[in-house]
């Protein structure tokens, strides 16, 4: 891949996760993981979220259903922060979590709700 779409890629998580985040998790990697943050940067965020047929917040449904039935609580978190951002409502959200708990099952859904919860209240 190139740099233009490792720059694709570090242009839209940040828009999705926010500066903050990238600027920790890119800007401050260390010898051991700056490749991996760098191939993470241009592999999912330039080449695949980068790609055109799905917008940003069918992305993040996608994101969370898959993370949910995968048990992963800190990206789940993590993504349903940028969900927001990319213009999913509370109501949309709702949805797609009791959707989560009827396909991934009811402890899927409990805890996606916390970490949703979470967020909610600190924003």
């Amino acid at each position: 891949m190139s740099s233009e779409t490792f720059e694709t890629g570090r242009k839209i998580r940040t828009e999705v996760l926010g500066e903050e985040r990238v600027s920790k998790v890119l800007d401050q990697a260390d010898d051991f993981n700056r490749d991996f943050q760098h191939f993470v940067t241009e592999y999912c965020w330039g080449a695949g979220w980068g790609r055109s047929a799905l917008d940003r917040k069918q992305r993040s449904l996608l994101n969370l259903g898959m993370l949910a039935a995968l048990n992963r609580g800190p990206e789940f978190e993590l993504h349903f922060r940028g969900a927001l951002k990319n213009g999913l409502t509370l109501d949309e959200l709702q949805d797609a979590l009791i959707q989560i708990a009827i396909y991934c099952g009811i402890p899927a859904g409990v805890e996606a709700f916390k970490i949703a919860n979470k967020v909610r209240k600190e924003l």
